[in-house]
């Protein structure tokens, strides 16, 4: 019956709604099932009449750029929503200011604003992902995060209503804050401060060098696989990988990378079912070697 319903409202939307949909060409791993549907909309409207009839129907997943997740071999049994180009705008406001769709690259904000003498917003450069996911997991590098530069976020709830919260009642922590998972970030508007457009290009040149050689790049990863553990011990996680754990181990083709041991590689044809266990033999061993408990950075989905 849902089915039907679903079928009906894909003849009356503008967005692109597809049955049975492969996920896998969706993540940066590579790895993951089907989804039951897969929903794009055109538009905020769109967003909106699809709330309405489906919001509280279906298992929903917000999907983004997909570089923080793991997808299970069996696919996920519901709906992935993924917003569309609409949903990638970006302009400036006063004071250094600049609103952007959540569904844009990170990376693209932090060039838009080296351009308009905007600085502030380098690191973004270095975080793959899009503005949604990166609010949702207030993402970060080289000691910046996304609470040092959050005014405000639109979200649209589950009902169809756009809410605007501003960043003042957002509770942030590490890789994680405190609004309700069924929230879409819509867009959000960013501080920044005044910068010599060329002098924010080479602040963005010197982190992507960083980053280039610190972490393994053009391959299939998730980024940084656990959290660093900051309750349990002063030293990062990707430390604890090394010293407790084989850099040759992998299950399949699932591997660690040799550059940064915090990454974990789908090296050709990795399934969710390899990778898994690659992540939990790794969290026994560092709990084994240093009595320490990690907690996933990235999300599992399914």
């Amino acid at each position: 019956m849902l089915v039907d319903s679903l079928k009906k409202f894909s003849e009356q939307t503008k967005g692109k709604l597809i049955f049975d949909y492969d996920l896998k060409k969706t993540n940066w791993f590579n790895i993951g099932g089907n989804a039951k549907a897969f929903f794009k909309p055109e538009n905020l409207i769109d967003l909106i009449n699809f709330l309405k009839n489906f919001g509280h129907k279906e298992k929903i997943f917000i999907l983004g750029a997909g570089s923080n997740i793991l997808i299970k071999d069996q696919g996920f049994d519901g709906i992935v929503i993924k917003l569309g180009k609409n949903f990638s705008n970006i302009s400036i406001l006063p004071n250094k200011t600049i609103i952007a769709g959540s569904a844009l690259i990170d990376k693209k904000v932090a060039e838009f604003a080296s351009e308009n003498d905007i600085g502030g917003l380098e690191f973004l450069s270095c975080i793959p992902g899009s503005i949604g996911g990166g609010i949702r997991m207030n993402s970060g590098c080289f000691g910046v995060e996304f609470k040092d530069i959050l005014l405000s976020v639109q979200a649209i709830n589950r009902e169809g209503k756009v809410l605007t919260i501003p960043s003042s009642n957002i509770k942030f922590e590490y890789r994680t804050i405190d609004l309700p998972r069924d929230l879409i970030f819509l867009s959000a508007s960013f501080k920044g401060d005044f910068k010599n457009k060329d002098k924010a290009k080479r602040d963005i040149e010197i982190l992507k060098e960083k980053k280039e050689k610190t972490q393994p790049t053009k391959v299939k990863t998730g980024g940084s696989t656990f959290k660093n553990p900051k309750a349990q011990t002063k030293k990062n996680v990707w430390e604890l990988i090394k010293s407790s754990v084989p850099v040759n181990t992998s299950f399949g083709d699932a591997v660690i990378s040799e550059k940064h041991s915090n990454f974990f590689i789908n090296k050709n044809n990795a399934t969710y079912k390899d990778m898994k266990q690659l992540i939990d033999f790794v969290k026994s061993s560092v709990r084994e070697k240093t009595g320490i408990n990690l907690d996933l950075e990235i999300e599992i989905v399914g």
